[in-house]
């Protein structure tokens, strides 16, 4: 029964630290993957805007509030 219940857990993508705390790993796969999501959309901006494909001073604003949100990402996936 306890592997049985043990399995369960694992497939759900749950797991308990060892103070008994619950850890929901498929929340931190899925922050990962904003981060990543994130990430690569500051590499096109980039890109973007040493291609001239973006007026500088927008694509400077939107790196910028790209950057709030990756860190504010960033933290919250410490936090898990």
């Amino acid at each position: 029964m306890n592997k049985l219940i043990i399995t369960i857990g694992l497939l759900s993508g749950l797991s308990y630290q060892t103070d008994g705390t619950r850890v929901d790993y498929t929340e931190k796969i899925k922050l990962a993957e904003s981060i990543n999501h994130i990430q690569d959309m500051k590499e096109w901006m980039q890109s973007d805007v040493d291609n001239d494909n973006i007026i500088t001073d927008l694509g400077e604003f939107y790196m910028e509030n790209l950057n709030e949100v990756e860190d504010i990402l960033i933290e919250i996936y410490n936090t898990k």
